[in-house]
């Protein structure tokens, strides 16, 4: 099993997440996505979508971050991604996809470069922009956290929802959004980084974090 990835691309720190949740075995495979290594012929003739991560599994290659969760949850059951009854999966989910769907599309690398190359953006610029979007879709997710009153993680032990989280919650403190008034999410943060499956898949940690974006 080899990630094709990218150390800060949250995409690829979510799968790394459920990878060794899964207690999984696998090789990094550093993409550098400054250097555009995902659009090569090369690449592109792996994964289409020329993009991270793509998991490749016994010669074929799994592309999308979420897909690729949901797929490592039916083949590797134990422990599940998704517990509980049929609301607790729903409420998961919902907070997974809200975050994946709504943030993902609107903060992703080239889309801030294309504000800087073609409306000029400047770093503070940039910077508003991604927090306009950050607080629409965290703000939303916050109080359901609160509503529901959880602990320190949304159903008991990390799946599908920390996953997808603590990567956003990186990003979002590298581009120095204000978390301080969002405590049901950073008691789950703060959990999660205790533990060794999310020390391990920290970007941090990664063998190309030498370089980055």
């Amino acid at each position: 099993m080899r990630l094709h990835a990218y150390h800060r691309s949250s995409t690829s720190y979510r799968v790394r997440i459920g990878l060794n949740l899964k207690g999984l075995d696998y090789e990094t495979v550093p993409v550098d996505i400054v250097a555009q290594e995902q659009r090569g012929e090369a690449y592109r003739g792996k994964n289409p979508f020329a993009g991270v991560p793509a998991l490749e599994v016994d010669g074929r290659f799994y592309a999308q971050s979420m897909p690729i969760l949901e797929w490592l949850d039916e083949r590797y059951p134990d422990p599940p991604f998704l517990s509980g009854d049929g609301d607790q999966r729903f409420v998961a989910r919902e907070l997974a996809y809200a975050i994946a769907t709504e943030l993902h599309g609107p903060l992703n690398s080239p889309v801030l470069q294309y504000l800087r190359d073609e409306y000029g953006q400047d770093k503070a610029g940039v910077e508003r922009w991604y927090h306009h979007w950050l607080a629409k879709t965290l703000g939303g997710v916050e109080q359901r956290l609160a509503d529901r009153g959880v602990g320190d993680f949304l159903f008991g032990a990390p799946g599908l929802f920390e996953c997808v989280l603590i990567p956003q919650l990186y990003n979002a403190r590298r581009f120095h959004f204000d978390l301080s008034d969002m405590p049901w999410m950073r008691r789950i943060e703060s959990a999660c980084l205790e533990l060794p499956a999310f020390v391990r898949a920290h970007p941090d940690n990664q063998p190309d974090s030498g370089g980055g974006a």
